[in-house]
């Protein structure tokens, strides 16, 4: 499903116009890339988290050059389902549809 795909179903169930569902939609987005770009971690219940985990400062490899590079720590967004949601997908799928991009 794609956002398009997302508005179109929201606003068939809700009666809202398509602009007003993009709009708040887009600012849902917005408001949690600001929290976490901010630092704050998002909770909504029962749907999930949106949190911000550490990564570890490494050792990689320039494959082209051969040569090992440090990569230092930094974080990156996460998204933690809640359980409610968890149980509801494994409850209800029971195969993924077949990926057209790689045909």
């Amino acid at each position: 499903m794609r956002k398009a795909d997302l508005v179109n179903s929201i606003s068939e169930k809700t009666g809202v116009p398509k602009v007003d569902v993009l709009v708040s939609l887009e600012m849902f987005f917005r408001e949690i890339k600001d929290s976490l770009a901010g630092g704050e971690n998002v909770y909504v219940r029962g749907f999930g988290s949106f949190v911000i985990k550490k990564r570890a400062k490494k050792i990689g490899r320039h494959i082209k050059q051969n040569v090992a590079i440090e990569i230092p720590e930094h974080f990156i967004p996460s998204f933690k389902p809640s359980k409610a949601f968890i149980e509801q997908v494994k409850d209800n799928v029971t195969s993924l549809p077949e990926d057209k991009s790689s045909k």
